[in-house]
C-alpha cells in the first residue's frame, strides 16, 4: 500500500468501492506548502483574497484525482462475480474516462470501451467502470491505461477474451506543444478470442453503433 493510505477517512461504498472524502490534514499542509511556493515562483500573490486558499484545495483535487492508488481494482472485481454459464459477448461502452498526463500532470479526457467473454463467471457491470476508474485516477499514459485495463479483467475473470478501446483528448496536446485543439488519441488492446479478426470486428462494430 503507498502513503495515499493515510490519506482520508473513506466512506466504503458497495462492494469494496471506497470514494475520499476526508483527508489526512498533516498531508494536505505539507502539499498545500508545496502548491504555495509554486504560486510564488510563477509570479503570483498566494496572499491575494482569490489565491488565499488556492494551495489547499490544489492538494485536495490531487489527491482526489490519483486516489486510484489505494483501490485495488481485482478485489473490486472479485466482490461481484458471479458464476454464469454465458459465452456471448459483453461491453460496457461509453465509459467516462478521465486522468492525469504523467508527463505534463495535465488531463486527458474521453471514452473507455471494454468487452469480455466469459468463462464462466460473470461480474456486475458496474464493476467494468470502476476499475477503468482506479487505474485513470492515477498519474498515466493512454497507452498502459489500456493494458492494465485488459490485463486486470483477463487476470481476474480469466475470460475467453478481453477487448479494450479508449479514445481521449489530451490537453498536452491542446494548451501546449502542438496545440491541435481537434485531435482525439485512440488505443486498444486485446486478448484470447478478441486477437481474432471476426471477434474484434464485431466488438468494433458494436461500440461504433448507436443502438438506442
Amino acid at each position: 500500500m503507498t502513503d495515499h493510505d493515510n490519506i482520508p477517512d473513506r466512506d466504503e461504498g458497495i462492494n469494496g468501492y471506497q470514494k475520499i472524502d476526508r483527508y489526512n490534514p498533516e498531508l494536505i499542509q505539507s502539499l498545500s506548502a508545496n502548491y504555495l511556493n509554486v504560486l510564488k515562483q510563477i509570479g503570483e500573490n498566494p496572499e491575494r483574497e482569490g489565491l488565499l486558499k488556492t494551495p489547499e484545495r490544489i492538494a485536495k483535487a490531487m489527491l482526489y484525482l490519483t486516489h486510484g492508488y489505494d483501490l485495488d481494482a481485482k478485489e473490486i472485481l472479485n466482490s461481484a462475480m458471479f458464476k454464469e454459464e454465458y459465452s456471448q459477448m459483453v461491453i460496457v461502452k461509453d465509459i467516462e474516462v478521465y486522468s492525469m498526463c504523467e508527463h505534463h500532470m495535465l488531463p486527458f479526457f474521453g471514452k473507455a470501451h471494454v468487452a469480455y467473454i466469459p468463462n464462466g463467471y460473470v461480474v456486475g457491470l458496474s464493476k467494468i467502470p470502476r476499475i477503468v476508474d482506479v487505474f485513470a485516477r492515477r498519474l498515466q499514459v493512454q497507452e498502459r491505461l489500456t493494458n492494465e485495463i485488459r490485463d486486470c479483467i483477463q487476470d481476474t475473470l480469466n475470460p475467453i477474451g478481453v477487448g479494450v478501446v479508449i479514445e481521449c483528448r489530451h490537453l498536452c496536446m491542446s494548451m501546449r506543444g502542438v496545440q491541435k485543439q481537434n485531435s482525439v488519441t485512440t488505443t486498444s488492446a486485446f486478448t484470447g478470442e478478441f486477437l481474432k479478426g471476426q471477434t474484434r470486428t464485431e466488438f468494433l462494430n458494436l461500440i461504433s453503433s448507436n443502438l438506442s
